[in-house]
């Protein structure tokens, strides 16, 4: 998961934490040198849709997708949308690519990297839909900076969302929830919350698969998961 440099909010700092993991599998790797230059983001210019998939169509962004579970679910639940990951683990872009491989995902582009170095390139109101899925809570105080959910980074969600598109956030930290409640107060503005009582928030929402993260985060280690919609005014 990427962050802004300490001290600095409004400008792209370094990626914090690790880029991979144990060594890829043979199959993975294959994927990794053969599918993702196929389907990768281009690495300069404007990101749209029309460059991306051929013409103009809704535009998803999703931000630290992990194994890609809930990026395949939504591209194969909308095939006439286009869908942008960024993910700089690369296990998890392995992951990612089996299952664009496996579903026939042509709606999908992946970028092994910082997310919002990408996301900067999109044109501002281009977004229907973004989302960011547990990312790092990084719960010590003294790291809070590095949390995407910041001032910096929601500003650049905001310029990004269409009027009426939809940012979505989950988390099962208790820190890490306080803490970017605290930040969305800050936009009464510009974000509106879709929440009418605590069962929208304690309830996933429809068309928001479970992840093996979210289902081990429950199940494992006996977290409360939340889910929230807001709606870019």
């Amino acid at each position: 998961m990427s962050a802004f440099k300490e001290g600095d909010p409004t400008t792209l700092g370094r990626l914090y934490g690790r880029s991979q993991g144990k060594p890829l599998r043979a199959a993975q790797q294959d994927l990794v040198e053969r599918l993702l230059p196929q389907i990768a983001v281009p690495a300069d210019g404007p990101i749209t849709a029309e460059r991306l998939f051929g013409y103009d169509r809704p535009l998803h962004f999703e931000i630290g997708f992990g194994g890609g579970e809930h990026l395949a679910h939504r591209a194969d639940l909308l095939p006439d949308h286009g869908f942008i990951g960024a993910e700089p683990f690369i296990n998890g872009v392995a992951q990612a690519l089996g299952h664009v491989r496996d579903r026939s995902l042509g709606n999908v582009r992946l970028h092994a990297g910082d997310a919002l170095e990408v996301l900067r390139r999109v044109p501002d109101g281009a977004l229907t839909m973004l989302y960011l899925l547990h990312p790092d809570p990084w719960p010590k105080n003294k790291h809070a900076k590095r949390r995407m959910m910041n001032e910096g980074p929601l500003r650049l969600f905001a310029d990004k969302l269409k009027p009426g598109g939809e940012f979505r956030f989950g988390t099962d930290h208790p820190v890490y929830l306080r803490h970017a409640l605290m930040v969305m107060r800050r936009f009464p503005d510009v974000f509106e919350w879709q929440v009418d009582s605590c069962a929208d928030w304690q309830r996933r929402p429809s068309g928001w698969p479970e992840t093996r993260y979210e289902r081990k985060a429950r199940d494992v280690f006996g977290h409360e998961v939340w889910y929230f919609r807001f709606r870019r005014r």
